[in-house]
């Protein structure tokens, strides 16, 4: 006898991944439910990329303001109303909840549930206590900020990129622990706003080392203290955090900020009880199909551990609620090709990548040939008066197919839409150097770049 489902796909969550699973399955005439506990559209609309870019483009203008290069047009900045920037950054959230999470699902015809998901066994869920039964499920619940083994820490009442970003001033002085993406970010835009800015842990430590040394510079003109030691421990004197590195040195400050990677949020969800197994790290595990270790369960974006970004996690999403939902075998080989991925972190200026780094493709027994660009080059950076950065690229050494892009420049982002089409089309660095560039622009620096493959002799405007 056939079992009886209320529902083709049940979701938990309902972030990038969720609603990118939802409307595939949607779209295939498939039923589905996503079920969501917290507020709805996950980290990035709510405590992720939206809130922390909307107060980096405002910390953004007011250093601008500060830190003008033409002196025939004077500018300045006062003090900051940070009540103010928060209260116009919740009124954006609210909008993009509504606009692309709220009003998406009922165009697409599909309920969000509220409530706690559970599984009860392998097959069957339960939301507060409710049994639902499922053809297949998917979990996309997400990851949030990951709090270290750190002596003393307990003493300090930490923030974290979630906390910060609720804050109503800015803080006299501030510690970020951590120089990844988060801990990058956050120490800008703070320092940026006012603050003393202190920041203990290796900048930008997966990006290329000649970008990465430039960008620690740009941190010291911008007043940051920089100390790239682990943090050894947490203590309070005076009413003020005391952090100590491993080797001794001391850093004070008002408050500290945590931005020392992510955990998965998988608590209530009974995965132990539906045959779920999770990593080493706590990350779901899944195979290239995104399926988990119980063939009716999928599960995509943060919480599997994929690279920590919402249009991955919504790529992760599209593939799961296909392969969950085929009916014919072949349908279920769809996976996620991460060829030419793109990543940028959104300091000032901004870094940013896309495909291999070139410690990545010697690390997978490839030669390769590289030539770094510095901004001084770039007649955009030059009437912009702003030179600080550099472009790298990474080639095969024996056919110069491009592998990797690699920048530190303002607007290094938008040059990465570019880069990943060539990786992803196999073009050669002869092939950039070819293409049409519009002229003062930043995205000129690709081919100026790649022309650097040819000679390294200094070239005219356009040449």
């Amino acid at each position: 006898m056939d079992e009886k489902y209320e529902v083709d796909l049940a979701v938990v969550g309902s972030g990038g991944a969720a609603m990118s699973a939802a409307i595939a399955a949607r779209q295939a005439g498939h039923t589905v439910v996503l079920i969501e506990r917290g507020v709805l559209g996950g980290t990035c609309v709510n405590i992720g990329c939206v809130p922390s870019k909307t107060l980096l483009a405002a910390a953004g203008a007011r250093h601008t303001a500060l830190a003008n290069p033409f002196g025939g047009a004077p500018t300045g900045a006062g003090p900051v109303d940070l009540t103010a920037l928060v209260r116009q950054k919740d009124e954006l959230i609210e909008h993009l909840r509504g606009a692309k999470y709220a009003d998406v699902a009922a165009a697409h015809g599909f309920e969000i549930l509220p409530g706690q998901a559970r599984f009860l066994d392998g097959r069957t869920m339960a939301v507060d206590g409710r049994p639902l039964r499922a053809r297949t499920y998917l979990v996309a619940t997400g990851a949030e900020p990951a709090v270290p083994n750190l002596p003393g820490l307990e003493q300090v009442e930490p923030l974290t990129s979630t906390t910060a970003m609720e804050l109503d001033q800015v803080p006299e002085s501030l510690v970020v622990i951590g120089g990844g993406y988060v801990g990058l970010e956050q120490a800008q835009l703070f320092a940026h706003l006012g603050a003393r800015v202190s920041l203990v842990g290796r900048v930008a430590p997966r990006a290329e080392p000649e970008l990465a040394a430039r960008l620690r510079e740009i941190f010291t003109q911008d007043g940051i203290t920089v100390i790239e030691e682990h943090a050894g421990s947490v203590a309070t004197e005076g009413g003020r955090a005391v952090v100590t590195t491993v080797s001794g040195r001391q850093v004070r400050g008002a408050r500290v900020l945590l931005a020392t990677g992510r955990a998965a949020r998988t608590d209530g969800l009974g995965l132990q009880s539906a045959g779920v197994e999770v990593d080493a790290a706590g990350f779901i595990a899944v195979d290239a199909h995104q399926r988990t270790t119980n063939p009716r369960i999928y599960a995509a974006g943060d919480v599997t551990g994929a690279p920590q970004f919402v249009y991955v996690a919504a790529a992760t999403g599209r593939v799961a609620a296909r392969n969950a939902l085929a009916t014919d075998a072949e349908d279920a080989l769809s996976q996620v090709d991460y060829a030419g991925l793109p990543a940028v972190v959104f300091t000032r200026p901004q870094l940013a990548s896309a495909g291999l780094t070139e410690a990545q493709v010697l690390a997978r027994g490839r030669a390769c040939e590289c030539r770094v660009l510095d901004l001084s080059e770039v007649p955009r950076a030059l009437v912009n008066h702003d030179t600080r950065g550099a472009v790298k690229i990474v080639a095969d050494a024996t056919t110069g197919t491009v592998l990797g892009v690699h920048a530190l420049a303002d607007g290094a982002g938008e040059i990465m839409l570019a880069a990943t089409y060539a990786i992803k089309a196999g073009m050669s660095v002869d092939d950039l150097a070819d293409t049409w560039a519009p002229y003062l622009t930043m995205a000129e620096s690709l081919r100026l770049t790649a022309g650097l493959f040819r000679n390294q002799m200094p070239t005219s405007c356009c040449a």
